[in-house]
Parts: structure tokens; sequence; C-alpha cells
């Protein structure tokens, strides 16, 4: 019996300073696994209308088309929100967007697309998987802060399995970073023009 689990004790130790465990996989397995995973994440981001809101654009003859350099970046930290009257959203009988599509006023006030880019400073590069689950499951901005306001629609990716937020998670993971500091959302008092 001390043979048996002295021999499972030295293989566990060998294995785990190898590096040969990734997800349950073997070592040959790990990057294969881990592609797969930030591909089904890529196709879930893509499928789920992420870059709709999320990804600069930039006008084309054929309309706003997604801006390659600024991927998932959120709301341009340097563009401006033009003049509007508050009173349109106020009643939450309409909601404007910007023409990018990465701000939105509604009766809630104004908010801004997040930066989803691995950057640390602006993004969600400190963001640890377990936060950003947290972050979906419950509403709230670091799935402790603010809430996660419209038009982000928190509640259906709530509904996804942990294995598909944690693609979601790993593709944006693997993003290059772009350093965008997004505004924080406000709310506006009705009667005036922003």
């Amino acid at each position: 019996m001390k043979t048996v689990t002295t021999a499972i004790v030295t293989a566990l130790c060998i294995m785990l300073a190898g590096g040969c465990l990734y997800a349950g996989a073997p070592a040959g397995d790990r990057t294969t696994n881990r592609d797969a995973l930030v591909k089904r994440g890529e196709f879930l981001v893509s499928f789920g209308g992420c870059h709709d809101c999320h990804s600069p654009k930039v006008m084309t003859p054929r309309g706003p088309e997604l801006d390659p350099a600024r991927v998932l970046s959120g709301h341009p930290a340097a563009a401006t929100v033009p003049a509007f009257d508050k009173q349109i959203v106020a009643d939450g009988k309409l909601v404007l967007f910007t023409g990018d599509l990465t701000a939105c006023a509604g009766p809630w006030g104004m908010t801004y697309a997040a930066n989803l880019t691995p950057d640390d400073q602006t993004g969600i590069g400190l963001w640890t998987e377990d936060v950003f689950i947290q972050a979906m499951r419950t509403g709230k901005h670091m799935g402790a802060g603010r809430p996660i306001l419209p038009p982000m629609p928190w509640q259906n990716l709530n509904t996804l399995p942990d294995d598909d937020l944690k693609a979601i998670f790993a593709y944006l993971k693997s993003l290059p970073p772009v350093k965008n500091p997004v505004p924080a959302p406000s709310s506006f008092e009705v009667g005036g023009s922003r």
C-alpha cells in the first residue's frame, strides 16, 4: 500500500512540476484545448452581438463597420456625444444611441460601452475569470460594484453555463490590449441638453 501511495504522489508531483495539467488535458493537448476555448469564446462574442456596442466603427460606403484596430475597446474616450433633448429619453419611450452604437442614452442616463480588451488600466486586464463570471451572474461591475446598466444584456449572459462564460473570458483575454479610458456612466437632469 505504501508503494502504491508513493507512486501516485510521485506521479502527481512530476505532472505538476512539468506543467502537464491544463484543464484536465495531457500536455500535448494544452494548446489545442486553449485554442478551442478561445475559438468558442470568439463565436459566442460574435453571435451574441458584443461587437455591436463594444467595438468602435468606421463609416464606409456600406455604413458603419468594425474598426479592426479597436475591436471590443469600448466607447472611444475622445468621442463626444452630440447635444440632445433629454426629455426625449426621460419617459422611457425612446432610447438614443451614438452613430457607432458605443454610447446610449435612456431614462437611466448615459452609458458607454466598456473596454473589454485586456488592458490593465482601462480594460479587463486585471479581472480574473471568477470576477468576470460573477459580474455576468450578478449584473454588478466586477461582480460587486455598481449595477451594469442598459443596454448591456447581462441578464442574457447570466443564463449561459460557466463553460461558455469561461470561453468568452478566454477570448477577451486573448485580444490585443487597447488603452481606452471609457467615461463612467452618468445620470442627468431632464429639461436641458447634454
